[in-house]
């Protein structure tokens, strides 16, 4: 899934280049580059399908040259998750009818890539087994207010999967620190294993409209006439993310939990605990031009050839991006939408 626009991470996510598309962690490649290649291990190139904004076409051709064209997915509106899914998983069946999928973000970060892959293909095996729907959850390591909660039906043994409990997206910290403190409850990754059969099925039974509309058009895939019935479906379809339209009413649904060493790099502040950092507990990503004075806990992202001096800051964010610069208290970074929205309306959508 490759068609976000990471407004959180504005101004460095711009909707020309949004930060799928950017090389933020430094290592030359951008995620969605990184996310491709943790994928060696899984199936092959001519298996994978990338869901995105239709105008981040030429950004994906450019950056993932090894994709068929059929092998990218145009969307002609923003409608979250849902249609995303529903999509790649009619289109696929249409191709292969036995078809086993793995749903996963472009931009999150996976250090342990190897127990990532491990974990995945145990998913698959149980998928191909039973008409499950797995989702992987992540260990909890501190009381986040900015991620989905997975309640546990039981303690699995390590690397096998029990039943989903509940689903809770986005509790109060209150809420939060209980569910860590209990130890039955695991972030939730938005990674998703299930067959095509399985999660149609879905579909069909918790999501009758959008089943409706993909079903209709399911002969047209592959064919010149793809573009323009999608297009009809997207203006048709209510922008549902799949948690809430298939996750959390679904019966079949299963946790496997894992310790990848994830990161869905949705916000600064997730940014800044992934990032390294100075014994002030700075993270400037070692640019010896920024110069830090009585500053701590901050993060610090300028251009590379801009010389920067902070003075004074504890827990703040400092990024400055193409025509943007950013300041603002890490533990306000949920109000960056609403100063994003307030800059375009006073000064237009060349700051977006």
């Amino acid at each position: 899934m490759a068609g976000g626009v990471g407004t959180r991470f504005w101004p460095y996510s711009r909707t020309a280049k949004p930060k799928q598309f950017q090389d933020i962690l430094g290592t030359g490649q951008s995620l969605i580059q990184v996310t491709l290649g943790r994928f060696d291990d899984v199936c092959p190139l001519s298996n994978v399908y990338v869901v995105t904004n239709q105008d981040y076409l030429g950004l994906v051709q450019a950056q993932l040259p090894g994709l068929a064209p059929e092998q990218i997915l145009l969307e002609p509106f923003m409608r979250n998750t849902a249609p995303c899914v529903a999509y790649a998983a009619y289109k696929i069946r249409q191709k292969d009818p036995q078809a086993n999928i793995v749903v996963a973000p472009a931009d999150h970060v996976i250090l342990k890539e190897k127990l990532f892959s491990q974990t995945l293909l145990a998913a698959l095996e149980l998928t191909a087994r039973q008409p499950a729907i797995v989702t992987l959850g992540i260990r909890p390591t501190r009381p986040d207010t900015g991620y989905g909660y997975i309640k546990m039906s039981g303690q699995p043994a390590p690397g096998q999967a029990c039943p989903v409990h509940s689903f809770t997206e986005k509790p109060n910290l209150e809420l939060a620190q209980q569910f860590v403190a209990s130890g039955d409850y695991l972030w939730n990754a938005g990674l998703f294993v299930f067959s095509a059969d399985t999660i149609i099925n879905s579909f069909a039974r918790l999501m009758p409209e959008l089943h409706t509309a993909f079903s209709a058009i399911a002969t047209r895939f592959y064919t010149p006439d793809e573009p323009a019935a999608v297009h009809q479906v997207y203006g048709q379809v209510a922008s549902v993310s799949i948690d809430y339209g298939i996750m959390e009413k679904a019966d079949n649904v299963y946790v496997i939990p894992c310790d990848p060493g994830w990161s869905d790099l949705g916000t600064w502040k997730s940014m800044y605990e992934y990032s390294e950092k100075d014994e002030s507990g700075n993270a400037t990503g070692g640019n010896p031009l920024v110069l830090a004075y009585e500053t701590t806990n901050t993060i610090v992202k300028t251009p590379a050839d801009r010389l920067v001096v902070v003075q004074g800051l504890d827990n703040y964010i400092v990024v400055e991006y193409g025509n943007a610069l950013l300041i603002c208290q890490k533990d306000q970074e949920q109000r960056i939408k609403i100063f994003l929205e307030e800059a375009k309306r006073q000064h237009g959508e060349r700051f977006a």
